[in-house]
């Protein structure tokens, strides 16, 4: 009976502990997967079936997206569009939106140029900064290529990655054009992010170009833990570039320091609450990346942001499915509040720690 009595004693005390190791953050960039994945709730996931109906229902004919003048065909809203089908877990070919992601693959590799650069017809007359184009472009290629390889991809892909390479400038940085001749925080982190995501499946960066960007980010930090914009002028920080300064570190490898604790101190001032700056012109920029940073920071920093920024773009989602973006188009701010949304799913590699 002596014996009974313990055994039932020591079940009741292994289950506790079971339950105790359960509530405990697990590793992985967040709390563990089970956790993360709570947080899309079913309101949450019928947002996000609505918004990606509604995107490949703009999809045009030659692959592209863009309503907007200055961005339609523009291969950066393209290749987020394509990112924001691979979150949900389609792949070319494969999957709701294997089609939609192929002939979004289709349009970027048409966009090539013989010198590696992803760019539209008149890219540079519509807007500027294509390297924006270029950077977004090649991250979604390397993704969708890391999924399901397509031979007509390799070639593009390897082409556009030496581009970038070979455009860095002597700070270690890039801008507007594939020029190595200046630079600023923002573009620079969009190159960080493809070359990471080249790596990812199976392409040769350098060691040396990864560590000139990251000695040229940790140089833009201000005192205040944000990043200006470019070295060579003094400028304060903004919470966009600073959200994306952040994330390239993380993917770069850098997961901890004083550089990432002050970032993080500085980005945690603009967790959303109430549509706070939806109707600024960087909105979807900066909550695209800030996401991606507190995912890689993981605890506190992950539980409050994403459930903040989930609720507040259920919020401002349109009865049709999109989320408006004054400035690009509803395309970008729909692709942009796609992938903050699904960054739980943890489909993209390029989300990965």
């Amino acid at each position: 009976m002596r014996q009974f009595v313990w055994n039932v004693l020591l079940v009741l005390i292994l289950a506790d502990m079971v339950s105790a190791d359960e509530a405990l953050p697990q590793p992985g960039g967040a709390s563990g997967s089970r956790d993360s994945r709570t947080l899309i709730t079913p309101p949450t996931q019928a947002a996000i079936d609505a918004g990606l109906a509604w995107l490949a229902s703009q999809q045009h004919a030659d692959g592209s997206f863009g309503s907007v003048f200055a961005y339609q065909q523009n291969v950066a809203v393209a290749g987020l569009c394509g990112m924001s089908f691979l979150a949900s877990g389609s792949t070319p070919g494969r999957g709701p939106y294997g089609e939609t992601v192929s002939r979004t693959m289709d349009y970027v590799i048409s966009c090539a140029q013989p010198n590696g650069f992803l760019s539209e017809p008149q890219a540079e007359e519509r807007y500027h900064g294509p390297m924006y184009g270029h950077g977004f472009a090649t991250l979604f290629l390397a993704e969708a290529y890391g999924m399901s390889p397509r031979e007509d991809v390799d070639e593009v892909l390897r082409r556009a990655v030496r581009l970038i390479i070979d455009s860095q400038n002597e700070q270690g940085g890039w801008r507007y054009n594939p020029r190595p001749e200046v630079a600023d925080i923002s573009v620079t982190v969009c190159q960080v992010m493809a070359l990471r995501a080249a790596r990812n499946c199976g392409i040769s960066v350098p060691k040396e170009t990864i560590d000139r960007s990251v000695d040229y980010i940790r140089r833009s930090q201000n005192n205040d833990g944000g990043f200006k914009y470019q070295l060579l002028r003094s400028a304060e920080s903004q919470f966009p570039r600073s959200a994306a300064a952040l994330v390239a570190l993380y993917t770069s490898g850098i997961h901890e320091g004083d550089v990432i604790d002050r970032g993080l101190q500085y980005m945690i001032q603009f967790r959303p609450s109430g549509l706070r700056g939806h109707g600024s012109q960087h909105f979807h920029y900066g909550h695209y990346y800030a996401v991606q940073a507190a995912w890689h920071a993981g605890g506190d920093y992950w539980q409050g942001w994403y459930p903040a920024v989930r609720d507040d773009l259920l919020a401002s989602q349109s009865p049709r499915g999109f989320w408006p973006n004054t400035w690009i188009g509803a395309e970008y701010g729909t692709a942009m509040s796609l992938l903050v949304l699904q960054t739980p799913n943890n489909l993209l590699p390029i989300f990965e720690r």
